[in-house]
């Protein structure tokens, strides 16, 4: 035991200096009606396979500017149990009122940890993780659903449990049709399962995004060349762990995985119009010049598309980040008006299919 926690101390996971700015927060807008909050709802520490304390979690989240985390430790899988001898509960216990200072909304789960099928999955705003403590697959859902918990499958296409195909198994038939799936992971970490995000459109299910965090994050993340975490965009009427749920529920959602966001359309159209808005437009008889502004710290790849004849405009554009970007038109026979078109090819509303956007003129 003094082995182990000697070993976390080298690495430095123990101390929780870690964070205490919000140096790494990634400014993302609000729609017009809901607060855009960033979370992560599959983490893990000591207490299941992590390396690392729970308020190191909390320190993280900070410092990225996270809204929301979870700890999902495993039920069935804890490696370091005898050091760490504590009932399933006890990480959330220890950063309860932690997280609470440091304004991090934290919300209780656990990972149910099955072969496959039915594989993984995380049950969030649960009261108590001990009753998914059973030999039955089946009935550890079940007392996940009793305390009214949001169901989210993980990983469905990780190589370890489905090294050939993704495929969607009678199992999930079954935890679907009983209510005891209400998500799933479209990313895991680096990893962005298009099958996923097609079940979840035709299913009606809530699109997840997380980083499953187990080692401390600044080895698992290079900040210094702008990457991120995965998380999930929520939605919600208010920054509160309710609102959180209510949108998670109606699926409003979107899923940030390196430079792609992934939702449902409206969701991600209310996104951009928020974050890229036409600054100026200065017009002569054959030209127009249409000055936009990228008031976020999302990056967007504009694809040229099919548009109306007597229009020109040459390239397809990269909206950088807290940038003016010019798009140089060209009319011909004395247009007064038009409209320019783009696919959004980083915002996925289905897989290989990016947002088609227009700029008026």
């Amino acid at each position: 035991m003094k082995k182990f926690y000697l070993f976390l101390a080298m690495v430095g996971i123990l101390q929780t200096g870690f964070g205490q700015t919000k140096d790494k927060d990634i400014n993302i807008p609000n729609l017009d009606n809901y607060k855009t909050l960033k979370c992560d709802f599959h983490i893990h520490t000591v207490f299941s396979d992590g390396l690392v304390w729970p308020t190191v979690r909390v320190d993280e989240a900070y410092s990225e500017g996270l809204d929301a985390i979870s700890l999902t430790e495993h039920i069935e899988y804890r490696p370091h149990k005898d050091d760490i001898k504590a009932d399933h509960n006890r990480s959330y216990e220890i950063i309860k009122q932690y997280a609470k200072d440091k304004d991090i909304i934290l919300i209780k789960g656990s990972e149910i940890t099955r072969s496959m099928a039915p594989g993984h999955h995380n049950a969030i705003f649960i009261t108590d993780s001990n009753p998914l403590d059973t030999k039955d697959f089946k009935d550890a859902f079940k007392a996940a659903k009793s305390q009214k918990a949001f169901i989210f499958w993980n990983h469905p296409g990780w190589d370890a449990q489905q090294p050939e195909k993704t495929l969607w198994w009678d199992e999930h038939t079954y935890l679907y049709e009983n209510g005891c799936m209400n998500g799933i992971e479209v990313a895991n970490g680096k990893y962005y399962y298009p099958e996923a995000q097609q079940w979840c459109l035709e299913k009606k299910l809530t699109m997840i995004g997380t980083s499953d965090i187990h080692q401390p994050i600044q080895t698992d993340i290079d900040f210094n060349k702008g990457e991120h975490r995965t998380m999930t965009l929520v939605f919600a009427k208010e920054r509160n762990a309710e609102s959180i749920k209510e949108a998670l529920i109606n699926r409003r959602t979107a899923v940030f995985v390196g430079d792609k966001i992934i939702g449902e359309e409206m969701w991600l159209k209310d996104l951009f119009d928020n974050s890229v808005k036409i600054e100026n437009i200065e017009k002569n008889d054959k030209s127009v010049n249409i000055t936009i502004y990228n008031d976020s710290d999302l990056t967007f790849y504009l694809k040229k598309t099919k548009h109306a004849p007597g229009i020109t405009y040459f390239r397809d554009y990269e909206i950088e980040p807290n940038c003016r970007h010019t798009i140089y038109v060209k009319m011909d026979n004395n247009m007064e008006s038009g409209k320019i078109d783009f696919e959004i090819t980083n915002m996925l509303i289905k897989p290989g299919k990016g947002l088609d956007y227009q700029f008026s003129f």
